[in-house]
């Protein structure tokens, strides 16, 4: 798959003489360098999320005397985000992707999955190969018709389960195999580290392998003596919940849905010729609320507020409503991603359903240091640091939880390498170029 990268150079005080430096301009005037309009449009199931200023924090009782969201006024630039949850199918994607690139590259081995050049035109001088994305679509790795689907049943054996590991001898892919590896700049280290001398630009590139699938043990590693059993072997798998959030995730297993989403964003406008848009990230805990807020001022919960129920006595989301009764609000666990009525932005279960994974790292204090003016608090943690430093803001409440973690300035954390059947995520990207409601 091809890839683009953008390098720019800044020149200053510098004087260039010589022939062509006018960049094809003769008149001796600055006129800018020539390139292709652009136009910001909305992604694919996502909204746009204009910028404002808001009060973050607590708006009602702290019942927990927590203080950890006290109320700061910011201000969070224009963004696009997804309107619902990742679900299952799209999740699912994911997955499919890496197990078809492994099977493709690492047992298959046909040149008939990979872009072929041009008639007359070179190999690329680096042995790269780009799998044909199109051809797979049409021609499925596992597929078990059509021609050449026998030899390729023969040769992906080495991807199921196998031995002891069987089960009535069926075809079961080994998903501990199914790991994707990425790259991305970190521009925050190579921010601190900008005057020292000692680092290379590879210092600041993250790099990180991944296994993909969800652990869907969590629906009974999270309750004990609870029979979850049916959750485990359909929630993910079964086309009945492929519509519900994707859950049993870990922080890192999100992000790196995003930087795939990025590769395949950029690898479409590519193809298109077309300029490709910012990076898919994890929403900082700053977008998420004021997200969640749809634009209220003061109010604790997207639908408004103060009452977790509306004029009809209907509950306005998924959650534990009393004590041990799950379904008065229609779902006795997750429910349908476009469940209850979207927020004033038009998103959906910004409280309740799942929890959701943010950018941020979790400090108590974070409100009280972090800046006014898009603000958030990121950390790296590598393996080797303490466990209180993989601490990842989670957002929103989820089916499981009581009123209060629905409220919008509720914030809470969990484990960055922790997976959970109550926690899912959703993408944003920024917005780029004049705001979207401004035409002139």
């Amino acid at each position: 798959m091809k890839q683009v990268y953008f390098l720019i150079i800044i020149l200053s005080g510098t004087i260039l003489t010589g022939c062509g430096i006018g960049g094809g301009n003769n008149s001796g005037e600055v006129v800018g360098v020539r390139q292709r309009s652009f136009r910001a449009t909305t992604p694919l199931n996502m909204v746009y999320i204009k910028g404002g200023t808001f009060l973050m924090g607590q708006t009602d009782q702290d019942v927990t005397f927590a203080q950890t969201a006290q109320t700061k006024q910011v201000t969070v630039a224009p963004f696009f985000m997804d309107e619902t949850e990742i679900s299952n199918s799209k999740y699912k994607q994911f997955v499919f992707w890496v197990r078809d690139s492994i099977a493709i590259s690492n047992y298959l081995n046909d040149p008939k999955y990979y872009y072929q050049p041009k008639k007359g035109a070179a190999a690329d001088a680096n042995g790269r190969k780009y799998i044909n994305w199109e051809y797979v679509a049409k021609n499925g790795v596992f597929s078990t018709r059509g021609k050449g689907a026998s030899a390729n049943q023969q040769k992906l054996q080495g991807m199921y389960y196998q031995g002891d590991d069987r089960v009535f001898d069926r075809n079961e892919i080994d998903v501990r195999m199914l790991k994707y590896n990425y790259a991305m700049f970190t521009l925050r280290d190579a921010s601190n580290y900008r005057n020292d001398k000692t680092k290379r630009r590879s210092d600041f590139i993250l790099r990180d392998t991944v296994a993909v699938y969800p652990d869907t043990l969590v629906w009974l590693n999270d309750f004990s003596y609870a029979a979850n059993e049916p959750m485990v072997e359909g929630y993910f798998s079964h086309p009945a919940y492929r519509n519900y959030p994707v859950v049993g995730v870990t922080w890192r297993q999100a992000r790196a849905f995003t930087a795939w989403r990025t590769r395949l964003n950029e690898a479409a406008k590519f193809k298109r010729k077309l300029p490709p848009n910012q990076p898919f990230t994890l929403p900082n805990e700053a977008e998420f609320e004021y997200a969640a807020r749809g634009g209220r001022v003061g109010t604790d919960y997207p639908w408004g507020g103060p009452y977790i129920k509306n004029a009809k006595g209907c509950l306005m989301a998924n959650f534990k409503p009393g004590r041990g009764n799950y379904t008065d609000d229609g779902g006795a666990y997750t429910v349908n991603v476009r469940s209850y009525f979207p927020n004033d932005f038009g998103l959906y279960n910004m409280a309740g359903n799942v929890s959701e994974w943010t950018l941020s790292a979790y400090d108590e204090s974070a409100s009280t240091f972090v800046h006014d003016l898009a603000p958030t608090f990121n950390y790296e943690a590598k393996a080797s640091d303490p466990e209180v430093l993989k601490r990842k803001v989670v957002r929103g409440g989820s089916w499981k939880d009581i009123g209060y973690f629905l409220q919008n300035s509720t914030r809470t954390f969990e484990y960055q390498d922790t997976s959970k059947s109550y926690i899912g995520f959703r993408c944003v990207t920024p917005f780029l170029g004049r705001d979207l409601h401004d035409r002139r």
